[in-house]
């Protein structure tokens, strides 16, 4: 029979403190529109936030990358905009525009409860046991949340914008209101993710896509801090939590950020040097990351020479591979491929 070493997931080795010689790999968004089964599967499912909640077919859309191509992790398939949603705050996806909501109001943000949440995202709930019964035990389950700040950005400006001005100016004019609303999302999250990781999550991410925009006294108010307290708040409840943050684009402040946050595993951005992230932290946390999606698009030498390189500046250290940010509609399912076959040797 295999002992529990060889069973234990090589992503969670990893988190745990392991080096492992062949880093364990998944993609963020390796779940999504590159894939055809996907696709096939999207357009039976209705709107976007029908597949999110329905839990047979988010399970099956979680599950087709693991089959396809055996990457070490499987992350559930869901969206950041569902805390929102379940605050009761319209969430709408157009097609080919992305998310859309009504922007919250002063008076609306000190209104915000969590209160009926969970009851939301029962079928969010459902599909993280559903899928961690269905993997294998080697495979670890992610579980994950959106960062209060990039969550806000959304809130605010009622979609996505290019440097997320809105909240930004906010943030100069009625920072309470901002701080007020980071307030009821770091709330929510830490419940959200507590329910994960006891629906069978095996780790959870907090995704901060928004960071860089923040100045680094903004980072660490509206960021870094709110961050820290989720991983808290989740570890006062679940205490051996594996928690990796991925504050995109925040170089500056990356040592900083996993000191602050206590994370197990931090995820870099293609803009950051490995070789300064791996003096500074490696000691301390997992570095997950980090090429350039575009890099994957283009494959052929390109992608084997920028592949290469990340595991030499890694090497002897801690390192999940993973790019560095979500995989892009326009993938070759060969470049997933080679890169699979490259890494593990």
């Amino acid at each position: 029979m295999p002992t529990a070493l060889t069973t234990k997931a090589r992503l969670l080795r990893v988190l745990d403190g392991e080096v492992l010689a062949e880093p364990p790999i998944w993609l963020m968004r390796q779940a999504g529109r590159y894939l055809p089964e996907y696709r096939e599967l999207r357009a039976k499912a209705g709107s976007f936030l029908d597949l999110c909640y329905n839990p047979e077919l988010a399970t099956e859309v979680t599950l087709q990358p693991i089959r396809r191509f055996g990457f070490d992790a499987a992350i559930l398939f869901s969206d950041i905009l569902v805390i929102p949603h379940a605050l009761g705050r319209d969430v709408r996806f157009v097609e080919g525009e992305g998310p859309r909501l009504d922007p919250i109001e002063r008076a609306e943000i000190f209104g915000l409860s969590n209160e009926g949440m969970l009851d939301r995202l029962a079928p969010v709930l459902e599909t993280v046991g559903a899928v961690r019964k269905a993997l294998d035990p080697d495979k670890a389950l992610i579980g994950f949340c959106g960062a209060p700040w990039t969550v806000a950005t959304y809130m605010i400006a009622g979609r996505g914008t290019p440097d997320q001005a809105p909240s930004r100016l906010l943030a100069a004019r009625d920072p309470e209101a901002l701080d007020r609303l980071i307030d009821a999302l770091v709330d929510a999250s830490i419940v959200y993710l507590v329910a994960q990781l006891k629906a069978g999550a095996d780790a959870v991410q907090i995704f901060d896509s928004w960071s860089r925009v923040l100045s680094p006294a903004a980072f660490e108010r509206w960021s870094a801090g709110p961050i820290a307290r989720i991983v808290a708040g989740v570890r006062a409840v679940v205490p051996d939590a594996r928690v990796i943050g991925f504050p995109k684009g925040a170089d500056r402040g990356l040592s900083d950020f996993v000191e602050k946050t206590q994370v197990n595993g931090v995820g870099v951005d293609w803009t950051v040097p490995l070789d300064v992230v791996r003096r500074e932290i490696a000691g301390r946390a997992a570095i997950q990351g980090n090429l350039d999606p575009m890099t994957l698009v283009a494959g052929g030498a390109e992608l084997d020479a920028a592949i290469d390189g990340i595991l030499a500046a890694m090497d002897g250290s801690r390192l999940i591979f993973n790019l560095g940010h979500g995989i892009v509609p326009q993938t070759p399912i060969a470049h997933v491929e080679r890169l699979i076959r490259r890494v593990r040797g």
